[in-house]
């Protein structure tokens, strides 16, 4: 059995929570700013190759998007936890909230390197094709 070495307070989330759905809330309108790129470029490029190029970015794009919508859910969700616990009086989380706590801060963390990935290899796509 894990053994818990240190305390973990309610606010460190929720302090934690909100930094991340600022982040999200950014990612969303970056989304948007990109997708009009995207709507922009379908109706000066005709060649097939673009067009795949343009559909591919469209796809992960979207899909992206859900991947925010389901991290906010979850931040809610988790938010939704720690208020149920602070009304029973405690100000610091136990184990179970903790350790699903870590394990989406290292999902967070995950998401950042694939949306950065992304954005690169779009910039890059972008430079290529202007």
């Amino acid at each position: 059995m894990e053994k818990l070495t240190e305390v973990v307070y309610d606010e460190n989330c929720h302090f934690e929570h909100q930094n991340w759905k600022s982040e999200l809330d950014f990612w969303k309108d970056e989304l948007k700013t990109f997708n009009n790129r995207l709507s922009e470029m379908i109706t000066r490029w005709t060649t097939k190759e673009v067009l795949v190029q343009l559909e591919h970015y469209q796809n992960e794009f979207i899909l992206h998007g859900g991947v925010i919508d389901d991290l906010q859910e979850t931040i809610e969700e988790h938010e939704a936890s720690i208020a149920g616990h602070s009304k029973i009086g405690n100000e610091s989380m136990d184990f179970a909230l903790v350790k699903r706590h870590m394990k989406f801060r290292d999902r967070i963390q995950t998401q950042r390197q694939i949306y950065a990935n992304l954005k690169k290899e779009f910039f890059s796509f972008l430079t290529k094709y202007k």
